[in-house]
This record gives C-alpha cells, sequence and structure tokens, in this order.
C-alpha cells in the first residue's frame, strides 16, 4: 500500500526514481519536485540537522542525462495527467506544483555538468507547461558560487525566472564551524551571496537550531544582523530571508543534542530582521 505524503517524509526514493522525487513542502504548502544531483549523498559540507542517510564528503557523480530527462518527463506526466496525487493521499489543497527544486543529497553546485543540468531540466518544465507557473528553485550552501560553471547555472536558472535560495545558518566562524562544520570563512560566503544576487534572485535561509540547550544566544543574532545591515549597504538586491527549524530528526552524530527553536524565538527574531527592511518568512 503506497503511503500518504507528508511535510515529513523527504525520502529521495518515495517514487523508485534515481534523481526525482516528490516532497509535500511545508514552505512552499504544496508539492515540490525534487531533483537530486548527488545520489552517491556526497556533499562539501556536514550540516550537523542535515538528514542524508551516509552522509560523506564528497562531490556529485557524473550526471546521467538521458536518465534524468526521462524520469522527469516520466514523473510530470504522472503527476499532470495520472493519479499521482490519488495514490499518494496528497491533499486536496495541495495538489499543485508549487516548484521543481534541485536540493537532494549534498551541495548540488558541485555537479560538473551543473550548468547542463539546470538548463535541461528548464526546458522540460518548460515543454510540460510548468513553468512559468510554477517556481524554479536551487537550495544551496552557495559555496561554490565563485566557480564559473556555477555561475553559468545561475544565469540559466534565471533565465527561466529561478530562484536561489543561499543557506547561511550562522554569522559567526564558530557557528558556522558548529552548524555546518565548514572552513570556508564568512567573508567568502558574503562574497558568493553578493554574486550570486547579481546572476539570479536570491533569497537567503536560515535553519536556527537548540544546540545542546544554548537556544540562540545574543551573540549569534547581533552577528546575523550585523551581516544583513552589511548586506543592505552593499546595494544588493536581497529582500527575502527564510528562517526555518528543524522538523525532522537529523542522521548526524550531533542528532540528541539538537532540538528545534520554539516559535516564539524564532518570531521574535524575525520581526528583528523586518525592522532592518527585509521581507521574512517563518517555518516552523
Amino acid at each position: 500500500m503506497v503511503s500518504k505524503l507528508t511535510t515529513t517524509d523527504h525520502c529521495s526514493d518515495v517514487v523508485g526514481l534515481k534523481y526525482v522525487y516528490p516532497v509535500i513542502s511545508r514552505r512552499m504548502g504544496g508539492l515540490s519536485i525534487g531533483i537530486n544531483f548527488n545520489t552517491n549523498n556526497a556533499c562539501n559540507w556536514r550540516c550537523i540537522y542535515c538528514q542524508v542517510p551516509g552522509l560523506k564528503i564528497g562531490t556529485a557523480p557524473a550526471m546521467d542525462f538521458k536518465l534524468l530527462e526521462n524520469e522527469l518527463r516520466f514523473f510530470l506526466g504522472e503527476v499532470l495527467n495520472g493519479d499521482f496525487y490519488q495514490r499518494f493521499q496528497v491533499d486536496k489543497n495541495q495538489q499543485v506544483i508549487k516548484d521543481i527544486a534541485i536540493a537532494g543529497n549534498g551541495e548540488p553546485t558541485s555537479l560538473k555538468e551543473f550548468a547542463e543540468a539546470i538548463d535541461l531540466i528548464g526546458k522540460i518544465a518548460t515543454e510540460a507547461g510548468v513553468f512559468p507557473h510554477s517556481n524554479y528553485v536551487l537550495i544551496t550552501n552557495g559555496s561554490l558560487v565563485h566557480q564559473a560553471k556555477v555561475q553559468a547555472g545561475l544565469k540559466s536558472l534565471n533565465s527561466y525566472g529561478g530562484e536561489v535560495w543561499f543557506k547561511l545558518d550562522s554569522a559567526t566562524e564558530e557557528g558556522r564551524a558548529l552548524i555546518n562544520n565548514t572552513a570556508q570563512s564568512c567573508k567568502a560566503s558574503v562574497e558568493n551571496l553578493l554574486l550570486s544576487a547579481t546572476l539570479c534572485t536570491t533569497k537567503l535561509q536560515t535553519c536556527l537550531v537548540d544546540y545542546n540547550k544554548q537556544g540562540l544566544s545574543d551573540k549569534e543574532k547581533q552577528a546575523y544582523l550585523n551581516l544583513l545591515m552589511d548586506i543592505k549597504k552593499s546595494g544588493c538586491n536581497l529582500q527575502t530571508v527564510m528562517l526555518y527549524t528543524i522538523a525532522r530528526p537529523s542522521l548526524q552524530p550531533e542528532a540528541l543534542l539538537l532540538a528545534p527553536l520554539s516559535p516564539e524565538i524564532l518570531n521574535a527574531f524575525a520581526d528583528q530582521i523586518r525592522f532592518l527592511g527585509f521581507d521574512v518568512s517563518v517555518s516552523i
């Protein structure tokens, strides 16, 4: 018996495909069609809230473009003309394709053929009538935006009206090392963020967690607010900040030390960010 798709089930093999998987997105309020470039569960970061099983440090494997094309065309056909919603018991009010989101089990911009993959997905979705009515989203840690192949992909994404969701979970070096296990400096990350915003509509996405019952410290909040003020002063066309906390169990060694932040803390912080002139969404 096919199980019901819910916002807490983001299993990437639920429909038995290699690259394509469905998600009922709590942030988007409908069907998000996920595209997983990192089928080897490899990423250049190791975020402590990550739900990827067997996560390892590395890059995306070579893309089988014909398989990606076949899977995406097949799956869009099932959703648009088949019985997908009925088989997976998707609620009536969520039976709409909100976006096609490149996310998956690692950092998608590490794919060698990144720009080509972005363009192929855009062409298929446009031919199927999904674009421009649905969003085209790249979810990324932004660590590789300085690379030419990634910039070419962002330009292609922009040509389809897409947007970048750029991860920034902490504005302190200590926080980035703890939460993301990355040695890339906050300065380098911000430089990539500013570059991304010149190439494609870019939104900031920030996962805030309670680590070891420490909550959200004043130091972390102030560093984040200071960074946003600097971004605003730079003239960067960044308008939107998306705050969220963990909704599903981490599969990393730190899992038992993690807890979601309360709606009160998230909403209070969101109000501080709005005061700086940003649009802010909060997902609990």
